[in-house]
């Protein structure tokens, strides 16, 4: 299926100004509170359950969605902080453009009770972009009604683009022994909602003045290293830190000669514009040059 708006032809024109991070996430905020969907805290970094690290979040309706209880661990309007490694790349190896290993998954995790719901949190979702300079004339939803399921968790996704641009999708989901339990998953990346926006330099975008300082590829990998190092996530042989050592692993120590403080000091005041950091940017870059020596 494919739902368009009937004056899909005509062209979209950027807003004068950009906003900043944080004025993008207030705004969204906003929206949603204005739709009757409050903020919730994030979930933390390090999960431990299926997986080392938040993924997505989407993982606070596991109680609801592999359990079959009624409880959450979050729901609303979460900007998580997620590090994923599927991104899509190049026969060169190099993420293409609109993908990262550390992102925020911009999302609205709601358990409901019917499915006009999910019709419901669909159109506040519109309503909440328009807010941010979007018309639904330049919006498109399309996918499949195929049913999937994941192990406990059945599923229809639908994915929403913007021009030719998939920004996320929203997936109706239900526990596969009690369809009673339902919950709606809507997700984008603040990233790539921002790049939408203002059809910027992806690398300029998301690198800021270091985009022409060092290959996207191990500013991609300070960023993401700061997250896990200032959430605390210690490089280790194993388990949640084994995936901070293998994120440093990927930078060459010719690299990184000159220090990485500026690109830590840039990467650590985004994440700490979505969550709090517990770990100061020096102890990050310290930990960080420690770990390329060592090898």
């Amino acid at each position: 299926m494919e739902i368009q708006h009937p004056h899909r032809g005509s062209p979209y024109r950027p807003p004068r100004r950009s906003p900043s991070w944080a004025e993008l996430l207030g705004a969204l905020e906003d929206g949603f509170a204005s739709q009757g969907i409050p903020r919730d805290a994030c979930l933390p970094l390090r999960w431990g359950r299926e997986t080392e690290l938040t993924i997505s979040a989407v993982q606070a309706l596991d109680p609801l969605l592999k359990e079959g209880r009624s409880g959450t661990y979050r729901r609303g309007f979460i900007p998580q902080p997620v590090v994923r490694f599927t991104g899509q790349r190049t026969a060169s190896g190099e993420l293409r453009d609109g993908f990262l290993t550390s992102f925020v998954n911009v999302s609205c995790v709601q358990p409901i009770d019917s499915i006009d719901e999910y019709g419901a949190i669909l159109d506040a979702w519109l309503s909440v972009i328009s807010q941010l300079g979007f018309h639904a004339r330049h919006i498109s939803i399309y996918g499949r009604l195929a049913v999937w399921q994941r192990r406990q968790v059945k599923g229809i996704t639908l994915r929403f683009r913007h021009l030719d641009l998939t920004l996320g999708d929203i997936v109706l989901l239900w526990n596969a022994d009690n369809p009673q339990c339902m919950a709606v998953d809507l997700g984008t990346s603040l990233e790539r909602l921002a790049w939408a926006r203002t059809l910027r330099s992806w690398n300029e975008l998301v690198f800021g003045p270091l985009a022409g300082a060092a290959s996207p590829s191990a500013l991609d990998t300070i960023r993401t290293a700061t997250l896990l190092l200032g959430n605390g996530i210690m490089p280790a042989a194993r388990g949640a830190g084994g995936v901070t050592r293998r994120v440093i692993g990927t930078l060459a120590p010719e690299s990184t000669r000159l220090g990485v403080s500026a690109a830590v000091r840039s990467a650590h005041q985004y994440w700490t514009t979505i969550v709090a950091l517990p770990v100061p940017w020096p102890a990050v870059a310290t930990c960080m040059e420690q770990e390329v020596t060592r090898r």
